[in-house]
């Protein structure tokens, strides 16, 4: 009786959803059957919960894969690593100092850190959807397009940061960024910008990897809400195909 009174609770809540006939919509018309009917036929509160880790297990892989690999980042406009802000403020007067090659490649640099940091976050992902509660679930269920990433913004970002920083300093090194930001930074025109601000070129690249990771994982969550096409395994055409 207790399950079931949860059951009816939790599509009463749920079925204000903005998102009508989404494949997280479809989810909780499983429950309102399964409150209705109560058949074997009917999935279980566990398959639910299984059928939401998966699509998130799904997106948040894609997300990863796409950001993961080279270009990921310096070919999209929308995620691409940019020079600090006051860097890039001069950066009009450096270029005509001759110091343009040596922005472009700094640039570069921080792009490919981030790509080559950013599948590290699959497992830690993976690790956040292990610890994910039923009421962790319902606030996904109901909440904005982006719950889900918000969900692991607040679950993960401190893992991530942690994971990242000793990959995009090694990465930096090796594709030349510190060589080349020591550089413009021995320029007159460039070292004023930064001076006494304590300015971290590795916590700026991994803030803007977990950034750029981050938007990433929204639109693929977007896309699994709305997109039965995105329903690509067998656990989520059974929780989210409609009947």
């Amino acid at each position: 009786m207790k399950r079931m009174a949860y059951l009816v609770f939790a599509v009463t809540v749920l079925s204000t959803s903005s998102l009508a006939q989404s494949p997280f919509d479809q989810i909780w018309n499983k429950v309102k059957s399964q409150g209705a009917q109560s058949t074997a036929a009917d999935l279980s509160t566990d398959k639910i919960a299984a059928g939401l880790k998966e699509a998130l297990k799904v997106s948040t892989s894609n997300a990863v894969t796409k950001t993961g690999r080279p270009d990921g980042f310096l070919k999209n406009p929308s995620i691409k690593i940019q020079l600090p802000d006051k860097l890039r403020s001069a950066g009009t007067g450096l270029r005509l100092v001759g110091m343009g090659p040596q922005l472009d490649q700094l640039e570069v640099g921080m792009n490919r850190a981030a790509e080559q940091a950013a599948p590290k976050a699959k497992q830690i992902f993976f690790n956040a959807l292990m610890r994910m509660t039923i009421s962790d679930a319902r606030n996904i269920l109901k909440g904005s397009d982006t719950a889900a990433t918000e969900y692991f913004r607040n679950s993960s970002s401190e893992e991530l940061t942690t994971a990242f920083a000793p990959i995009v300093h090694t990465a930096m090194q090796n594709v030349g960024v510190v060589r080349q930001y020591n550089q413009v930074m021995q320029n007159s025109m460039a070292a004023p910008l930064m001076q006494n601000r304590n300015f971290d070129l590795d916590k700026y690249v991994v803030g803007k990897t977990l950034d750029g990771l981050f938007s990433m994982l929204g639109e693929q969550e977007k896309k699994i809400r709305k997109d039965p096409a995105a329903q690509t395994t067998t656990l989520l055409r059974e929780v989210f195909g409609k009947r």
